[in-house]
């Protein structure tokens, strides 16, 4: 690898996506890149760079393939990246994918620790270029709207508490609030009163900005708080 320059791979079983990222990136003339529609390829090409002491600095990835055959020991994005963590030989991993549900966002954010999460509608030249840059430093990029989320989930963590948990999953089992007396308890095993229970609501609905109780476990659910 040349001096100063910046060895990208991406990964993603759609061909015009991938020549998207790859002729967004090329415009720049410190990034070499490289496209490969298959995670088995990049893991050789991953693989192969590593022992030539020529690794890749960057790794971009979809997490779902489509387009998997039989022959396929690497399903999809996340296997790839616990693959190559496992052999200790993992780039630096930014992750371009349209699933923007903020579970599936958390999870992989948590456990796989990607520096950069991008989403594919709105996935520009320079974005991409930013994200890079912020990379190369250690630091985390997340597209506007990933950043939102996750910093909303934050917040909601911080004001939730046992009884607030209790309660959203006991929503959709009970077709009147009065049906929960008995049923939600403090920490202390006493059983709360109505009112109690309806002041916790009104109070999750303005924390959540939930227009009604089924507005309100709608939003719990996006934000990973309950199944």
């Amino acid at each position: 690898m040349k001096k100063g320059i910046v060895k990208i791979i991406a990964v993603d079983d759609h061909s015009f996506l991938l020549e998207g990222i790859v002729n967004a990136l090329n415009k720049y003339d410190e990034i070499e890149i490289i496209g490969k529609t298959n995670c088995d390829a990049a893991y050789k090409e991953i693989k192969k760079a590593a022992v030539a002491n020529e690794a890749f600095d960057i790794l971009f990835t979809d997490l779902s393939f489509e387009n998997v055959n039989n022959t396929d020991e690497i399903e999809d994005g996340e296997a790839l990246m616990k693959k190559l963590d496992r052999d200790g030989i993992r780039p630096k991993t930014g992750v371009i994918t349209g699933h923007s549900s903020i579970n599936r966002v958390f999870n992989v954010i948590h456990n796989l620790k990607p520096l950069a999460y991008i989403l594919k509608s709105n996935c520009s030249k320079d974005e991409l270029y930013f994200a890079v840059q912020k990379m190369l430093n250690n630091e985390y990029f997340y597209t506007h709207s990933i950043h939102e989320k996750l910093m909303r989930r934050r917040i909601v963590e911080i004001q939730m508490d046992d009884v607030a948990i209790q309660i959203l999953k006991e929503l959709p089992r009970h077709s009147k609030i009065k049906n929960m007396v008995g049923v939600i308890q403090n920490a202390k095993g006493v059983e709360l009163s109505l009112r109690t229970i309806e002041n916790k609501l009104s109070n999750l609905r303005i924390d959540l900005d939930a227009n009604n109780n089924i507005d309100l476990f709608t939003i719990a659910k996006e934000l990973g708080i309950v199944d």
